[in-house]
């Protein structure tokens, strides 16, 4: 097991632009504020999405493309650093018109409308490794 303890830091409130990709919108937030740790939530809306699942047997991601609008019904993420840099990981659930839903790793995002609240969170530095057993950049902790 590794973890570290954390004090709560500053937190943002943001509305994502129109047709942003929401993980590189975060990952910019986060690097223009210096943000090195923190968590977030973002409800709204997109016009496209490309989701992930991790296949655990052969360590590759299996990917799906959202090419229509949908809402975000859940979506939770963290910033920490990989190779030196801000990195954002993403899960979501989106839901159709009809009200089904679909959820995983969000790589990419074109919102139409989206809001985000980020906690940044002070303390040792979230460093991503490479971790042999899963092939993933987990939190090493310093």
């Amino acid at each position: 097991m590794s973890y570290a303890e954390f004090e709560p830091g500053r937190i943002l409130i943001v509305r994502a632009e129109h047709d942003a990709d929401l993980i590189q919108f975060i990952t910019e937030i986060a690097k223009e504020r210096d943000i090195e740790s923190g968590f977030f939530t973002a409800m709204g809306a997109l016009k496209r999405a490309e989701l992930g699942f991790y296949d655990q047997e052969t360590h590759k991601y299996q990917e799906l493309t959202v090419d229509d609008h949908c809402e975000i019904a859940s979506c939770v993420g963290n910033i920490s650093i990989l190779d030196g840099e801000p990195f954002v990981h993403v899960h979501a659930v989106l839901t159709y018109e009809d009200g089904e839903a679909i959820g995983g790793h969000l790589n990419e995002a074109q919102v139409f409308a989206a809001e985000v609240h980020i906690q940044e969170v002070k303390g040792p530095a979230m460093i991503r490794r490479h971790d042999d057993i899963t092939d993933l950049s987990l939190w090493q902790f310093e």
